[in-house]
């Protein structure tokens, strides 16, 4: 029996209506046994309100299905690398309603630097000198809308251009799920002057891609948007948005990456529902507080 929706960051019926056909259809057990017993939704509900509540899996309210069961299907799914499929399907949706073409021949990358928490693991974190934080670094591209195409996870002391390099092999060998291609058509990327110097020429001759540095205006004082750029660094605002990515909690870098892509998820099919560019996460659902 179907709960009832009465969390902010359930699924619509109209976000569910463009999930659903893009998950794998319920089966048996491999070893036989009873079919699935509870509805997808719910178990894509209550991911949804981890990443989104910034909760423990044993927090979650006991209206979801046992959060052993939602963390068994968390790490299944990533096993069979569903969340990469779902953040291209929707990508190409999201585009294709913007006139664009699916796979995107340019794009925009960056890094964050985020706290780690007490349960983040001495080898996988590091010290960021520039930022004085101790974590972890993400590293994303994104196309030219800011919709998230790779993301990698690392100890905040790797230098910007070392973990462009894992961050830009990813985007080169990714597979489109709508295209019969493995190779990435994103061939030019804008960044700013972090991944500046060998990296650029590594790129061109290894990856035959261009990186684009571009840089603030001279003299400039106080806010400006830069161009460009602003589009990836609003990404990166709306994942903190999410409180289970505001610092990072998670022991395996593996895992932190999966959280910011179902977060990506998430914003994305709530933009093709509502057919409206995205708004920062948790300010307009039920008229209830975050």
């Amino acid at each position: 029996m179907a709960r009832d929706r009465r969390y902010p960051s359930d699924l619509t019926d109209a976000e569910w209506a463009v999930v659903e056909p893009l998950l794998p259809p319920p089966t048996a057990h491999p070893q036989g046994g009873r079919r699935e017993k509870h509805p997808r939704r719910d178990i894509v509900d209550a991911i949804l309100y981890v990443v989104r509540s910034g909760c423990s899996w044993r927090q979650l309210p006991v209206d979801f299905p046992p959060w052993e069961t939602v963390y068994w299907y968390f790490t299944r799914w990533e096993q069979q690398r569903l969340t990469f499929r779902l953040l291209d399907a929707l990508r190409a949706r999201v585009r294709a309603d913007a006139g664009r073409d699916p796979d995107p021949s340019a794009g925009l990358m960056d890094s964050q630097t985020v706290k780690g928490a007490d349960t983040v693991s001495t080898d996988t974190r590091g010290y960021d000198a520039g930022k004085k934080l101790n974590g972890r670094k993400r590293f994303i591209v994104t196309d030219t809308l800011g919709l998230l195409l790779v993301v990698v996870v690392l100890p905040a002391c790797v230098q910007d251009r070392d973990g462009a390099k894992r961050l830009l092999l990813e985007l080169h060998h990714r597979q489109h799920p709508l295209l019969s291609t493995t190779r990435s058509r994103t061939r030019h990327l804008f960044a700013d002057g972090g991944f500046a110097g060998a990296l650029v020429d590594w790129a061109r001759t290894t990856l035959r891609t261009t990186i684009e540095i571009v840089r603030k205006p001279p003299r400039q004082k106080g806010f400006s948007v830069i161009p460009r750029r602003w589009a990836v660094e609003r990404t990166l605002a709306w994942l903190t948005g999410y409180r289970r990515l505001a610092r990072d909690y998670e022991r395996h870098l593996a895992t932190s990456e999966a959280f910011i892509r179902w977060a990506s998820i998430a914003t994305m099919t709530r933009r093709i529902a509502r057919r409206a560019p995205a708004v920062r996460p948790g300010r307009r659902r039920f008229g209830l507080a975050t």
